[in-house]
């Protein structure tokens, strides 16, 4: 079958352009003003065309109109003449082309083809995302399942640093200050329940102890700590690649 036209097989419909069969026509009126009096005849647009832009030839791009193969056909019959007869013919074997057998079979395995493609495409995405959140569920998971107070050294270790490091970017964060040799939370802090003061008792040589009180840190406020280093771009070494 000769081509006389370009047909775009998009969406699982046929369609075509708009000018190129205003061109194939012949159509003395000018094509701006003859699209518009087709579409009178009952087409709606999104249902049997909808616009585009068309290539420019050096000016700017003009509109366009992508037209379903039966509203083709109704505009080749609408015509009367010889170039009318002759697109609707083509257009009437094109369509029983597009519904023999071999051709609907072709289109089933082309769709079953572009689901698994999908499919794979979306298993990927959601294995990228897995791996993404994994090290964080993972870390979490580690924080929640324990129930225990922890002290700063325990969590320093998490991230790779000892606990005077860990303490003094707690400091400079404004989380923390130290008052008799204690590490105390500012008061914008205090009642979120990160922490908890322990009291020690520290034997001396001369057989006397003294009091001392150690601060831990609860998991609440380790998920805190967790969170606040994260925005700093500090991760546990969990996380880290």
């Amino acid at each position: 079958m000769k081509d006389l036209l370009k047909v775009n097989y998009d969406n699982d419909r046929i369609t075509l352009s708009a000018r190129e069969l205003h061109e194939f026509l012949e159509i003395g009126t000018h094509f701006k003003d003859w699209f518009p009096r087709m579409c009178e005849y009952g087409f709606e647009e999104e249902k049997d065309f909808r616009s585009i832009l068309s290539k420019s030839t050096g000016g700017r791009p003009s509109t366009d109109y992508e037209i379903t193969l039966d509203m083709a056909k109704e505009i080749a019959m609408i015509q009367r003449n010889e170039k009318g007869k002759q697109a609707r013919h083509y257009f009437i074997e094109i369509e029983k082309q597009w519904n023999s057998p071999e051709y609907i079979m072709n289109r089933a395995l082309e769709y079953s083809r572009k689901q698994v493609e999908r499919l794979m495409l979306a298993n990927k995405v959601k294995d990228q995302q897995i791996s993404e959140l994994k090290p964080k569920a993972d870390y979490c998971d580690v924080i929640l399942k324990s129930k225990s107070l922890v002290n700063i050294g325990q969590i320093a270790k998490d991230y790779g640093m000892s606990a005077q490091e860990l303490n003094r970017r707690l400091y400079f964060l404004g989380v923390q200050y130290k008052q008799g040799g204690q590490w105390l939370l500012y008061s914008k802090y205090q009642d979120k329940g990160y922490t908890s003061s322990e009291t020690i008792d520290i034997p001396k040589n001369n057989g006397t102890t003294i009091v001392k009180m150690n601060t831990k840190w609860t998991q609440k406020g380790r998920l805190f700590l967790y969170e606040l280093l994260k925005r700093e771009d500090i991760l546990p070494m969990i996380e880290r690649n």
